[in-house]
Protein backbone atom coordinates (compact mmCIF):
# COMPACT_ATOMS: atom_id res chain seq x y z
CA UNK A 1 0.00 0.00 0.00
CA UNK A 2 1.31 3.48 -0.29
CA UNK A 3 0.16 6.85 -0.52
CA UNK A 4 -0.25 9.37 -3.41
CA UNK A 5 0.52 12.73 -3.77
CA UNK A 6 -0.12 15.17 -7.09
CA UNK A 7 1.83 18.59 -7.52
CA UNK A 8 1.35 21.20 -9.53
CA UNK A 9 0.71 18.42 -12.51
CA UNK A 10 0.21 19.74 -15.73
CA UNK A 11 -0.60 17.97 -19.34
CA UNK A 12 -0.18 19.42 -22.47
CA UNK A 13 -0.55 18.52 -26.34
CA UNK A 14 1.54 20.82 -28.37
CA UNK A 15 -0.36 24.21 -27.60
CA UNK A 16 -3.67 23.02 -26.01
CA UNK A 17 -3.49 22.25 -21.89
CA UNK A 18 -5.79 19.96 -20.66
CA UNK A 19 -4.89 19.35 -16.99
CA UNK A 20 -4.51 22.88 -15.73
CA UNK A 21 -2.45 22.77 -12.33
CA UNK A 22 -3.56 20.04 -10.47
CA UNK A 23 -2.78 19.40 -6.91
CA UNK A 24 -3.49 16.50 -4.92
CA UNK A 25 -3.44 13.79 -2.12
CA UNK A 26 -4.68 10.68 -1.62
CA UNK A 27 -4.01 8.61 1.82
CA UNK A 28 -2.26 5.03 2.02
CA UNK A 29 -5.52 2.64 1.27
CA UNK A 30 -8.23 5.23 0.41
CA UNK A 31 -10.50 4.65 -2.06
CA UNK A 32 -10.78 7.79 -4.31
CA UNK A 33 -12.77 8.16 -7.11
CA UNK A 34 -12.35 10.61 -9.70
CA UNK A 35 -15.49 12.09 -11.46
CA UNK A 36 -16.76 14.01 -14.62
CA UNK A 37 -18.46 14.78 -17.62
CA UNK A 38 -16.65 13.09 -20.58
CA UNK A 39 -13.75 15.14 -21.35
CA UNK A 40 -12.91 16.86 -18.01
CA UNK A 41 -9.64 15.35 -17.49
CA UNK A 42 -10.19 12.25 -15.36
CA UNK A 43 -8.78 9.44 -17.47
CA UNK A 44 -5.88 11.45 -18.61
CA UNK A 45 -5.10 12.13 -15.06
CA UNK A 46 -4.96 9.01 -14.18
CA UNK A 47 -2.81 8.00 -17.08
CA UNK A 48 -0.63 10.40 -16.31
CA UNK A 49 -0.33 8.42 -12.54
CA UNK A 50 0.25 5.73 -14.44
CA UNK A 51 3.18 6.50 -16.53
CA UNK A 52 1.32 6.01 -19.58
CA UNK A 53 0.90 9.80 -19.90
CA UNK A 54 3.93 12.49 -19.86
CA UNK A 55 3.43 14.88 -17.41
CA UNK A 56 4.37 17.90 -19.10
CA UNK A 57 5.16 19.67 -15.85
CA UNK A 58 4.84 19.07 -11.75
CA UNK A 59 5.29 15.98 -9.59
CA UNK A 60 3.67 12.54 -8.78
CA UNK A 61 5.46 10.93 -5.86
CA UNK A 62 3.81 6.95 -4.84
CA UNK A 63 4.99 6.40 -1.65
CA UNK A 64 8.05 8.45 -0.40
CA UNK A 65 9.33 7.90 -4.43
CA UNK A 66 8.90 10.63 -7.29
CA UNK A 67 7.56 8.17 -9.65
CA UNK A 68 7.19 11.32 -12.22
CA UNK A 69 9.91 10.70 -14.84
CA UNK A 70 9.42 6.19 -14.05
CA UNK A 71 8.46 3.56 -16.57
CA UNK A 72 5.30 2.53 -15.55
CA UNK A 73 6.01 -1.47 -14.95
CA UNK A 74 8.67 0.39 -12.21
CA UNK A 75 5.56 2.55 -10.46
CA UNK A 76 4.10 -0.63 -8.41
CA UNK A 77 0.55 0.03 -10.18
CA UNK A 78 -1.25 -2.20 -11.86
CA UNK A 79 -3.79 -0.80 -14.44
CA UNK A 80 -7.76 -2.21 -14.89
CA UNK A 81 -9.16 -1.16 -17.94
CA UNK A 82 -12.96 -1.12 -19.19
CA UNK A 83 -11.38 -3.68 -21.97
CA UNK A 84 -10.99 -6.49 -19.78
CA UNK A 85 -7.89 -7.37 -23.02
CA UNK A 86 -7.99 -10.99 -21.92
CA UNK A 87 -6.02 -13.43 -24.08
CA UNK A 88 -8.79 -16.00 -25.82
CA UNK A 89 -6.17 -18.88 -26.74
CA UNK A 90 -5.25 -18.68 -22.59
CA UNK A 91 -7.09 -20.07 -19.60
CA UNK A 92 -7.71 -17.59 -16.52
CA UNK A 93 -5.23 -19.39 -15.11
CA UNK A 94 -2.69 -18.62 -17.49
CA UNK A 95 -4.49 -14.62 -17.92
CA UNK A 96 -3.89 -14.24 -14.33
CA UNK A 97 -0.23 -15.31 -14.25
CA UNK A 98 1.35 -14.14 -17.53
CA UNK A 99 2.52 -10.82 -16.51
CA UNK A 100 4.32 -12.92 -14.00
CA UNK A 101 5.28 -15.39 -16.30
CA UNK A 102 7.01 -12.88 -18.80
CA UNK A 103 8.43 -11.38 -15.65
CA UNK A 104 10.72 -14.90 -14.69
CA UNK A 105 8.67 -15.42 -11.71
CA UNK A 106 9.30 -19.16 -10.47
CA UNK A 107 6.05 -20.92 -11.67
CA UNK A 108 5.31 -22.53 -8.16
CA UNK A 109 4.88 -18.69 -6.73
CA UNK A 110 2.68 -18.16 -9.99
CA UNK A 111 0.54 -21.32 -9.23
CA UNK A 112 0.46 -19.84 -5.29
CA UNK A 113 -0.09 -16.00 -5.96
CA UNK A 114 -2.80 -17.18 -8.72
CA UNK A 115 -5.01 -19.25 -6.51
CA UNK A 116 -4.46 -16.51 -4.15
CA UNK A 117 -6.55 -14.00 -6.21
CA UNK A 118 -8.44 -16.33 -7.54
CA UNK A 119 -9.69 -17.02 -3.77
CA UNK A 120 -10.47 -13.59 -3.34
CA UNK A 121 -12.56 -13.35 -6.33
CA UNK A 122 -14.00 -16.37 -6.37
CA UNK A 123 -12.89 -17.43 -9.39
CA UNK A 124 -11.12 -21.22 -7.91
CA UNK A 125 -14.03 -22.68 -10.34
CA UNK A 126 -13.21 -21.52 -13.69
CA UNK A 127 -9.35 -21.42 -13.58
CA UNK A 128 -8.85 -24.29 -16.01
CA UNK A 129 -11.83 -22.12 -18.65
CA UNK A 130 -11.36 -20.09 -21.68
CA UNK A 131 -12.43 -16.42 -21.23
CA UNK A 132 -15.12 -16.90 -24.04
CA UNK A 133 -17.06 -19.47 -21.91
CA UNK A 134 -17.08 -16.84 -19.14
CA UNK A 135 -19.85 -13.56 -18.49
CA UNK A 136 -18.64 -10.33 -18.80
CA UNK A 137 -18.53 -9.95 -14.77
CA UNK A 138 -16.17 -13.05 -14.52
CA UNK A 139 -13.73 -11.46 -17.32
CA UNK A 140 -14.05 -7.99 -15.54
CA UNK A 141 -12.76 -10.26 -12.16
CA UNK A 142 -10.23 -12.11 -14.13
CA UNK A 143 -8.87 -8.68 -15.55
CA UNK A 144 -8.45 -7.21 -11.90
CA UNK A 145 -7.31 -10.94 -10.38
CA UNK A 146 -4.41 -10.25 -13.46
CA UNK A 147 -3.89 -6.97 -11.59
CA UNK A 148 -4.02 -8.71 -7.98
CA UNK A 149 -1.11 -10.97 -8.67
CA UNK A 150 1.49 -8.22 -9.21
CA UNK A 151 0.99 -7.05 -5.29
CA UNK A 152 0.91 -3.39 -6.65
CA UNK A 153 1.00 -0.66 -4.33
CA UNK A 154 -1.67 1.10 -6.25
CA UNK A 155 -4.84 0.06 -7.94
CA UNK A 156 -6.16 2.30 -11.32
CA UNK A 157 -8.80 1.71 -12.59
CA UNK A 158 -10.45 3.00 -15.60
CA UNK A 159 -14.14 2.72 -16.24
CA UNK A 160 -14.28 -0.88 -16.03
CA UNK A 161 -18.13 -1.41 -15.23
CA UNK A 162 -18.80 0.65 -18.42
CA UNK A 163 -19.35 -2.39 -20.81
CA UNK A 164 -20.79 -4.31 -18.20
CA UNK A 165 -25.33 -4.34 -18.47
CA UNK A 166 -26.88 -3.05 -14.97
CA UNK A 167 -27.63 -5.86 -13.35
CA UNK A 168 -23.79 -6.60 -13.52
CA UNK A 169 -22.53 -3.15 -13.07
CA UNK A 170 -24.24 -3.50 -9.28
CA UNK A 171 -22.90 -6.93 -8.34
CA UNK A 172 -19.46 -5.34 -9.70
CA UNK A 173 -19.56 -2.14 -7.51
CA UNK A 174 -19.93 -4.60 -4.54
CA UNK A 175 -17.27 -7.12 -5.60
CA UNK A 176 -15.19 -4.44 -5.88
CA UNK A 177 -15.78 -2.70 -2.58
CA UNK A 178 -15.18 -5.95 -0.89
CA UNK A 179 -11.83 -6.02 -2.48
CA UNK A 180 -10.90 -2.83 -1.11
CA UNK A 181 -11.78 -3.89 2.38
CA UNK A 182 -9.84 -7.20 2.08
CA UNK A 183 -6.92 -5.74 0.60
CA UNK A 184 -6.67 -2.60 2.10
CA UNK A 185 -4.77 -1.28 -1.00
CA UNK A 186 -4.85 2.46 -2.21
CA UNK A 187 -7.50 2.45 -5.21
CA UNK A 188 -7.79 5.59 -7.54
CA UNK A 189 -11.29 4.79 -9.60
CA UNK A 190 -12.15 6.99 -12.94
CA UNK A 191 -15.65 6.73 -13.30
CA UNK A 192 -18.36 9.70 -15.42
CA UNK A 193 -21.27 7.49 -13.50
CA UNK A 194 -21.69 9.44 -10.33
CA UNK A 195 -23.56 7.17 -8.41
CA UNK A 196 -20.53 4.62 -8.78
CA UNK A 197 -18.98 7.65 -7.06
CA UNK A 198 -20.83 7.97 -4.51
CA UNK A 199 -21.59 4.09 -3.58
CA UNK A 200 -17.62 3.24 -4.02
CA UNK A 201 -15.73 5.94 -2.93
CA UNK A 202 -14.13 7.20 0.39
CA UNK A 203 -13.07 10.38 -1.14
CA UNK A 204 -14.57 11.97 -4.56
CA UNK A 205 -12.58 14.23 -6.81
CA UNK A 206 -14.94 16.38 -9.09
CA UNK A 207 -13.08 16.90 -12.50
CA UNK A 208 -14.29 19.87 -15.07
CA UNK A 209 -12.20 21.15 -17.96
CA UNK A 210 -8.85 19.70 -16.35
CA UNK A 211 -9.36 21.43 -13.05
CA UNK A 212 -10.80 19.86 -9.62
CA UNK A 213 -13.75 21.36 -8.22
CA UNK A 214 -14.33 19.91 -5.35
CA UNK A 215 -12.69 17.03 -3.21
CA UNK A 216 -14.45 15.86 -0.44
CA UNK A 217 -16.32 12.35 1.23
CA UNK A 218 -19.58 11.57 -0.82
CA UNK A 219 -21.70 12.81 1.92
CA UNK A 220 -19.82 15.77 1.95
CA UNK A 221 -19.94 16.61 -1.54
CA UNK A 222 -24.01 15.93 -1.68
CA UNK A 223 -24.83 18.27 1.42
CA UNK A 224 -22.24 21.04 1.32
CA UNK A 225 -21.49 21.49 -2.66
CA UNK A 226 -18.81 24.32 -3.38
CA UNK A 227 -20.51 25.81 -6.47
CA UNK A 228 -23.60 24.17 -9.37
CA UNK A 229 -21.11 22.19 -11.24
CA UNK A 230 -20.35 19.99 -8.12
CA UNK A 231 -24.51 20.65 -6.94
CA UNK A 232 -25.91 19.22 -10.11
CA UNK A 233 -23.52 16.70 -10.88
CA UNK A 234 -23.48 14.91 -7.59
CA UNK A 235 -26.85 13.33 -6.99
CA UNK A 236 -29.70 11.69 -8.71
CA UNK A 237 -31.75 12.63 -9.90
CA UNK A 238 -30.08 16.12 -10.73
CA UNK A 239 -30.89 18.59 -8.61
CA UNK A 240 -33.50 21.48 -9.08
CA UNK A 241 -32.05 25.38 -10.37
CA UNK A 242 -34.59 27.85 -9.96
CA UNK A 243 -34.03 31.79 -10.66
CA UNK A 244 -34.93 33.57 -7.21
CA UNK A 245 -35.22 37.69 -7.18
CA UNK A 246 -34.17 39.69 -3.76
CA UNK A 247 -36.65 43.18 -3.13
CA UNK A 248 -35.23 44.51 0.21
CA UNK A 249 -35.71 41.87 2.67
CA UNK A 250 -37.75 39.50 0.50
CA UNK A 251 -37.26 36.79 -2.18
CA UNK A 252 -39.44 35.59 -4.65
CA UNK A 253 -39.26 32.80 -7.27
CA UNK A 254 -41.10 33.71 -10.35
CA UNK A 255 -43.36 30.68 -11.18
CA UNK A 256 -42.94 29.09 -7.69
CA UNK A 257 -44.97 31.34 -5.47
CA UNK A 258 -45.69 29.15 -2.85
CA UNK A 259 -42.36 28.33 -1.87
CA UNK A 260 -40.97 30.24 1.05
CA UNK A 261 -37.40 30.66 2.18
CA UNK A 262 -35.60 33.01 4.76
CA UNK A 263 -32.47 34.70 3.77
CA UNK A 264 -29.86 35.64 6.40
CA UNK A 265 -29.82 39.62 5.75
CA UNK A 266 -26.12 39.31 4.64
CA UNK A 267 -27.52 37.44 1.57
CA UNK A 268 -30.44 39.99 1.16
CA UNK A 269 -28.17 42.92 1.75
CA UNK A 270 -25.11 41.89 -1.00
CA UNK A 271 -26.89 40.20 -3.22
CA UNK A 272 -30.27 41.24 -6.08
CA UNK A 273 -30.58 37.91 -7.34
CA UNK A 274 -29.70 34.44 -6.56
CA UNK A 275 -29.99 30.76 -8.03
CA UNK A 276 -31.48 28.48 -5.58
CA UNK A 277 -30.66 24.51 -5.72
CA UNK A 278 -33.90 22.32 -4.55
CA UNK A 279 -33.29 18.65 -4.20
CA UNK A 280 -36.19 16.71 -5.70
CA UNK A 281 -36.45 14.60 -2.28
CA UNK A 282 -36.90 18.24 -0.35
CA UNK A 283 -39.84 18.80 -1.94
CA UNK A 284 -43.17 17.96 -1.25
CA UNK A 285 -46.29 17.90 -3.45
CA UNK A 286 -49.79 19.43 -2.90
CA UNK A 287 -53.21 19.18 -4.52
CA UNK A 288 -53.68 22.95 -5.49
CA UNK A 289 -51.08 25.15 -7.13
CA UNK A 290 -50.06 26.32 -11.05
CA UNK A 291 -47.70 24.19 -11.81
CA UNK A 292 -47.99 21.84 -14.64
CA UNK A 293 -47.31 17.65 -14.83
CA UNK A 294 -45.39 17.00 -17.61
CA UNK A 295 -45.10 13.22 -16.62
CA UNK A 296 -44.13 10.84 -14.24
CA UNK A 297 -41.76 8.01 -13.55
CA UNK A 298 -43.24 5.00 -11.28
CA UNK A 299 -40.22 3.39 -9.80
CA UNK A 300 -41.90 1.05 -7.54
CA UNK A 301 -41.80 2.42 -3.94
CA UNK A 302 -40.24 6.28 -5.55
CA UNK A 303 -41.57 7.86 -8.22
CA UNK A 304 -40.27 11.49 -9.80
CA UNK A 305 -42.81 13.72 -10.62
CA UNK A 306 -41.78 16.22 -13.75
CA UNK A 307 -43.62 19.76 -13.25
CA UNK A 308 -43.45 23.28 -14.97
CA UNK A 309 -43.45 26.47 -13.92
CA UNK A 310 -45.14 29.12 -15.26
CA UNK A 311 -41.99 30.70 -16.49
CA UNK A 312 -41.18 27.35 -18.23
CA UNK A 313 -38.38 26.58 -15.74
CA UNK A 314 -38.61 22.09 -15.05
CA UNK A 315 -38.62 20.94 -11.61
CA UNK A 316 -38.26 16.97 -10.50
CA UNK A 317 -40.09 16.07 -7.19
CA UNK A 318 -40.02 12.83 -5.67
CA UNK A 319 -42.51 11.02 -3.97
CA UNK A 320 -43.72 7.96 -2.21
CA UNK A 321 -47.15 8.66 -2.47
CA UNK A 322 -48.86 5.65 -4.21
CA UNK A 323 -51.78 8.14 -6.12
CA UNK A 324 -49.92 10.60 -8.12
CA UNK A 325 -50.90 13.17 -10.18
CA UNK A 326 -51.46 12.65 -13.95
CA UNK A 327 -49.69 14.49 -17.07
CA UNK A 328 -51.64 18.01 -17.57
CA UNK A 329 -52.65 18.30 -14.39
CA UNK A 330 -52.10 21.11 -11.91
CA UNK A 331 -50.21 21.31 -8.27
CA UNK A 332 -48.23 23.25 -5.85
CA UNK A 333 -45.01 21.87 -4.01
CA UNK A 334 -43.70 23.24 -0.83
CA UNK A 335 -39.85 22.91 0.24
CA UNK A 336 -38.23 21.85 2.95
CA UNK A 337 -36.40 25.39 3.50
CA UNK A 338 -33.35 24.24 5.36
CA UNK A 339 -31.97 21.82 3.00
CA UNK A 340 -32.48 24.56 0.03
CA UNK A 341 -28.74 25.95 -1.29
CA UNK A 342 -27.98 29.38 -2.38
CA UNK A 343 -25.28 30.11 -5.50
CA UNK A 344 -24.29 33.61 -6.83
CA UNK A 345 -25.72 33.08 -10.71
CA UNK A 346 -22.55 35.30 -11.84
CA UNK A 347 -19.89 33.56 -10.55
CA UNK A 348 -22.09 30.41 -9.84
CA UNK A 349 -20.14 29.72 -6.75
CA UNK A 350 -22.38 28.71 -3.95
CA UNK A 351 -23.12 31.17 -0.91
CA UNK A 352 -23.06 30.02 2.96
Amino acid sequence: MASLQISNATKKYDDLEVIHGIDLEIQNGEFCVFVGPSGCGKSTLLRMISGLEEVTSGQIHIGDRDVTSMHPADRGIAMVFQSYALYPHMTVRENMGFGLKMSKVPSNEIDKKVNEAAEILHLEEYLDRKPKTLSGGQRQRVAIGRSIVRGPEVFLFDEPLSNLDAELRVEMRVEISRLHRELGTTIIYVTHDQVEAMTLADKIVVLKDGLIQQVGTPLSLYDDPENVFVAGFIGSPTINFVHGEINGSNLSIPGLQSIKLKLDKSITSSYSELLIGLRPQHLTLVESGDLEVEFTEALGDISYVYLKTTNGERIVVESREEKLPSSGDKVGIKANASKALFFDPKTELRIK
